[in-house]
């Protein structure tokens, strides 16, 4: 169990961010073409864990993103940087508490 928490962990790492190019880093705020290109392209390493965990994280995480991105980008505009990153770590505990619950309640 703590190994594959540990594997989601670092999964979601080099998939929210390795695999996210400065299009959809740029883009995802604002267009829900390029949002779902980044959310399809970061699910994909979860089907290691079932195609029902892959799809439900892959909602979450275009659900989060869709309000997190729009805020962040709004923030980073008026130069209200602290809020910017305290947004940016609600988007990441909301994804880790994501992948955890849905790893427990499918996987466990």
């Amino acid at each position: 169990m703590l190994v594959d928490i540990l594997v989601i962990i670092w999964m979601h790492f080099i998939a929210d961010f390795i695999f996210q190019s400065n299009e959809v880093a740029r883009g995802k705020s604002s267009s829900n073409a390029i949002l779902g290109k980044h959310v399809t392209l970061y699910s994909i390493p979860f089907f290691w864990f079932g195609w029902q965990f892959a799809i439900i994280n892959m909602l979450a995480h275009f659900a989060t993103d869709w309000i997190t991105s729009r805020i962040t980008k709004r923030l980073w505009a008026d130069n209200e940087v602290h809020w910017f990153f305290v947004v940016i770590g609600l988007d990441q505990a909301v994804h880790m508490t994501t992948l955890i619950t849905t790893y427990w309640w499918l996987v466990l």
